[in-house]
Parts: C-alpha cells; structure tokens; sequence
C-alpha cells in the first residue's frame, strides 16, 4: 500500500483528491492537512510514502512546507493544484528545485471533459513517483565523487551539446545553464520530460538564471551559438546538417515523446564526433543505448552521477554500458563541457 498524506486548504478538494486515490486498491490515504503547519506536525508522528501538496496555502505556503520537509523527513512529494496559469507554472519549478518530484494539474470540476484524465494521470503519477527514494536535500553545488575519463575520443571540433533529462531534471538543467558563459560558441538542445503545458514555464524560470536564451524549437530553424533548445510537447526533436532542427510527431504507440533517444540518434548520425551528449536524473533508460552510439562514433559523453540524480534510473542505465566517458554532479558537469571545448579547439588550432 503506497501511504498518501494530502495537504489542500480545500476541503471539498481534500474530500475528492481522497475519493479519487483512496479508489485504487494499492493508494491509502492515511491524512489531510490545511496547512503547511499541520503537515509538518502529521509527518513528525506519521511516515507517508507521498505527499500531495497544494501550490498555494495560507500562511506558510507550499513551497516553505516543501523546503522544510526535505532538509528534515525526505519524501516524495507532488505539487497539485488547479490554479496554473502561466505565472504559476514557472513558480512551480522553484518547488522543484527545493525537492518537490512532480507537478500536475489538479481533478476538480467533474464536469470537465478531461476529468477522468486528470483522475488517470493523478493515480499514475502517485504510483510512479512512491518508488523514488528521496533524500535529504543538498545544495546541488556542493561537489561530490567524480569520475573522469579521457577528454575526448576525438580532437574534431564540437558542434553542439544535446541533454536529456526526466525527473529531477529542471534544477539540474538550471545548475548547469547558469554556469555556461554567455559567448558559449555552441547552440545546446536539451530533451526533458515534462507534464504537457509546463514547457514556456520551464523556459522561462531557465531564462531567469542564465546568460544564454533558452526557447522552445520550431521546425526548422537554425541552431545558433548561445541558444538553448527545448523539445517541444509531442514532437521528437532531431538535427540534421548543417545545424538545423527538425521536429517530428511520434510514431504510433510511443510511449516517450519528446524522446531523448531520437535526439541522441539524430545527433550521433549526423554529427557524430562533432557532439558532447549528457544524460541527466530520471526514470527508465531514454537515451542510454544512443549515449553509447555517441561514445562509439567519437563524441565526449557524460552521465548525471549517482548522489545527486533524484532518479538514477536513465544516467544509471548508460553506466551499465559504458555509454558515458565522464560521471559527474551537475556543477562538475560545467566545468567539463567548457574544459572539453576548449581542448577540443585548441587541438583544431594545433592542425
């Protein structure tokens, strides 16, 4: 039984959260909370497996409550709420960043043509994200155990970066963006999944705390130095020569989309050496078995270290192949993309 506590200042949205979950034999509700001090006093005599919380509350707000969970009794929570907007949908990735695992929309007219969804995607979600074993939270800057290999298997000049990412994988993009310098001499293309109608929020909390200007793709575009890309919902994201991008819509029965896999693909045939190739925190294995055709032909790769994933389900994957020629936390991960670009130039130079 996967224990839930959820914390609304709603009772009617306590009364039908409870109904919704308490209907899957394998979801026990074990209490509500109305604020964020009632859920902290819950968790100091009860251990939930979840915790659903609401995005705003009065007085100590979700966020707070968030922070302070995970700097004292780590567990998974999920922020839903039914008041998104574009504002709050990029507020919700500070939830994040404080440890919070999901975020999604909440069921709460019945009415609603996509209430039944909603229902659907609410218990999946609770189920998926019961199995993360968080931790206490750490600053993600503190530096931790790296493994470094070789610089490169190839002195060929880099072309671009591409990053996949699932959960947890926000604050660790923002880590990484943040340290970038601004005259970054290539474009960066990143895959992360995320719940649908969440990307322009992700963008622009990322724009918020980097140099670079992160936007969402279009089909055919040309990449340009210092811009990032981010996959938009429902299309796969490739790039073909000479540095365009081209989306595609998923293939029939496609569980993943945007894929990290597709774009790795595209990547590894069409730029080959040219590549360095990142596989961040989240479940499953996106992206691992195209992370090694990259090393294969040539590119530098690099896996999310164990410590500081949420999920070390997708770096941990690649490990298992030797996909990734470096295994780094998210600072050290900076610092080897600028390290890996100038080696690379500067043996372009030496020819």
């Amino acid at each position: 039984m996967i224990k839930v506590l959820i914390v609304d200042d709603s009772q009617t949205a306590q009364v039908l959260l409870n109904k919704i979950l308490s209907a899957d034999p394998n979801i026990q509700v074990i209490g509500t909370a109305n604020n964020g001090m009632q859920a902290l006093d819950f968790i100091n005599k009860q251990k939930p497996d979840l915790i659903t919380m609401d995005l705003h509350m009065p007085g100590m707000n979700g966020l707070e409550v968030t922070r302070r969970i995970m700097e004292s009794k780590p567990c998974p929570i999920i922020i839903v709420s039914s008041s998104w907007n574009s504002a709050n949908k990029a507020e919700v990735f500070d939830y994040l960043e404080a440890g919070a695992v999901s975020a999604i929309e909440k069921p709460n007219r019945l009415a609603d043509p996509e209430f039944e969804e909603l229902c659907k995607t609410l218990v999946q979600t609770v189920k998926l994200m019961s199995e993360i074993k968080v931790v206490r939270r750490l600053p993600l800057t503190k530096s931790r155990r790296a493994t470094v290999g070789d610089r490169s298997a190839s002195g060929q000049e880099v072309k671009m970066i591409c990053i996949g990412a699932s959960t947890g994988g926000p604050p660790v993009l923002r880590t990484i963006l943040a340290a970038l310098p601004s005259d970054i001499p290539v474009p960066i293309l990143i895959v992360q999944h995320i719940a649908k109608g969440f990307l322009p929020g992700l963008a622009d909390w990322l724009n918020e705390s980097t140099p670079l200007t992160v936007k969402i793709a279009k089909d055919g575009e040309d990449m340009r130095a210092g811009h990032v890309y981010l996959a938009p919902d429902g299309s796969d994201m490739g790039i073909q020569k000479p540095r365009r991008i081209f989306l595609k819509n998923p293939k029939l029965g496609q569980s993943l989309c945007p894929s990290v896999s597709f774009l790795f693909h595209s990547a590894a045939n069409n730029f080959g050496s040219e590549v360095i190739a990142i596989l961040l925190t989240g479940m499953g294995s996106d992206g691992a078995e195209d992370l090694h055709l990259l090393k294969a032909k040539g590119a530098t790769t690099i896996a999310q270290e164990k410590d500081s994933c949420v999920v070390f389900g997708m770096p941990g994957e690649a490990v298992k192949l030797g996909a990734a020629m470096h295994i780094l936390p998210p600072d050290k991960i900076a610092e080897m993309i600028e390290t890996t670009l100038k080696y690379r130039l500067k043996t372009e130079q030496k020819r």
